[in-house]
């Protein structure tokens, strides 16, 4: 039989603010283990909590950027569960009040855009880290308290690529926000995936299987396309599907049940007591959407209507935010954005690679590079001179200076060169007999000796077009 697959995801990314949402205490990914705590994250009797402005403008950022509708009233609720890593016995979470709703965000699937609904984004507290040993768990106060926020999609997926883009997409937006670093291998973005089949066409859903807890993107496809795989076998065998909590396996690339679900848990939300509700004036939302930063999709449009690069390019500078600044930093200087983009992503993203390096370390100023790419532009060196150039310009080193000390700038004086072609022609005659008969690797020869004996620095188009045309006099 045929299925239609029905994907939804909940992804937590924690907010990459200073202190906790309900307490001041500060949080370091590889801090000691509970360093970062303080009375309030380890609930001790007497201690109230009090709520972050900047997570609030973050939530805020992140519902303008995925245009969902923004609630100025923000309220929190109290969720009720007793586990070991919540040290107060609840969890303060937007159970009733999100911060955020009814919004979306596209993919570009194979050329073909499609809509992803968001139903709603929250925000909330994160819970202690559990460390579960042979005979004993223990536990790292540390991440209790940071501030998170949950975004959860409709059910508008339907395979392992929908989701793995939705993913990468929203992992974009997060970055250049600057509102997560969403770096998953840290945990500081995770993802549970909520997946049914129903008979193709059906209106009906079928029943929900959750897998949680998925840290890369890579696992979040894989998990689901071994899903489908899995509840299409049992349905085609007369099976029924259980609503249960299944984990990926990375090992065996599967998914395993953690625990069968007999119904909804009662959590018995009610609102939280100890935070009165907090209106936003309209004022302060405006200036905190006026205050963002170019989103991808705005810059990817920018570059292409305002520099003329194409679609490919556009999103290889946009697949690191650093890499997109940078580029931004070096148009202020130059107006060659073709070379700019290709010195920038090719040329200098190999070398840094290949030396340890990356574009947020470097000392390879955009000022710099672009003034090494209108040197090219203009002749004043070639493109093979700049290649070196740029090496020495890892030490940050300005590149007029570095062609000046060296001597390297490109000589485009005609009787110059035409004293050079003259010269090489005269002590190599066999290869002009070479070139009349047709042998074309001898006029590379040549144009190499005139480069040669120019040390470089002769006009390569000039030195090409002068040989071809004393070859065809001789």
């Amino acid at each position: 039989m045929n299925y239609d697959v029905v994907v939804g995801l909940e992804i937590h990314a924690e907010l990459n603010t200073k202190t906790k949402m309900f307490s001041g205490a500060p949080y370091h990914f590889k801090a000691e283990a509970n360093t970062d705590t303080n009375e309030i994250d380890i609930a001790l009797p007497g201690t109230l909590p009090c709520v972050n402005h900047e997570a609030v403008k973050k939530a805020i950022e992140l519902c303008h950027a995925l245009e969902l509708k923004i609630d100025p009233l923000v309220r929190f609720d109290r969720k009720n569960y007793y586990y070991s890593d919540l040290p107060k016995g609840y969890q303060i979470t937007q159970q009733f009040h999100p911060i955020g709703r009814d919004g979306h965000l596209y993919i570009d699937l194979d050329g073909v855009r499609k809509d992803i609904r968001i139903n709603r984004i929250h925000m909330e507290e994160d819970t202690a880290k559990q460390f579960h040993l042979y005979d004993e768990t223990l536990i790292d106060f540390n991440r209790a308290g940071v501030p998170l926020v949950e975004i959860v999609s409709e059910p508008d997926m339907q395979s392992g690529q929908e989701a793995a883009l939705y993913v990468e997409k929203l992992k974009q937006t997060l970055n250049y926000l600057d509102v997560s670093d969403a770096r998953m291998e840290e945990g500081s973005m995770r993802c549970d995936v909520n997946i049914s089949l129903k008979p193709q066409g059906s209106t009906v859903f079928g029943t929900k299987v959750e897998i949680k807890n998925l840290n890369s993107i890579a696992n979040i496809k894989d998990a689901i396309e071994y899903e489908i795989k899995r509840q299409s076998e049992v349905l085609d065998n007369g099976g029924t599907i259980d609503q249960e909590t299944r984990r990926f396996d990375e090992k065996t690339m599967t998914t395993v049940t953690m625990r069968k679900k007999e119904g909804n848990v009662d959590y018995k939300f009610f609102p939280e007591p100890n935070i009165f509700p907090i209106r936003i004036q309209d004022e302060e939302i405006q200036s905190i959407i006026k205050a963002m930063p170019e989103l991808p999709d705005a810059k990817q449009k920018r570059y292409i209507e305002e520099y003329g690069l194409s679609d490919y390019d556009a999103k290889q500078l946009l697949l690191n935010k650093n890499l997109a600044f940078y580029f931004d930093e070096m148009m202020r200087y130059s107006k060659n954005a073709k070379a700019c983009c290709n010195w920038l992503v090719s040329e200098l993203q190999g070398l840094l690679q290949k030396n340890g390096q990356t574009i947020e370390t470097t000392k390879v100023e955009p000022k710099s590079l672009s003034k090494l790419v209108d040197m090219v532009n203009d002749q004043t060196i070639s493109s093979k001179q700049a290649k070196d150039v740029l090496v020495d310009m890892l030490d940050g080193n300005d590149p007029e200076k570095i062609v000046e000390e060296k001597g390297m700038k490109q000589v485009s004086d005609t009787s110059m060169i035409e004293k050079l072609v003259d010269e090489v022609l005269d002590e190599n005659p066999n290869s002009i007999i070479d070139y009349k008969n047709g042998k074309d690797r001898a006029l590379g020869f040549l144009v190499g000796q005139v480069m040669k004996k120019s040390k470089g620095q002769a006009n390569p188009q000039m030195t090409s077009a002068m040989v071809k045309e004393k070859l065809s006099k001789r």
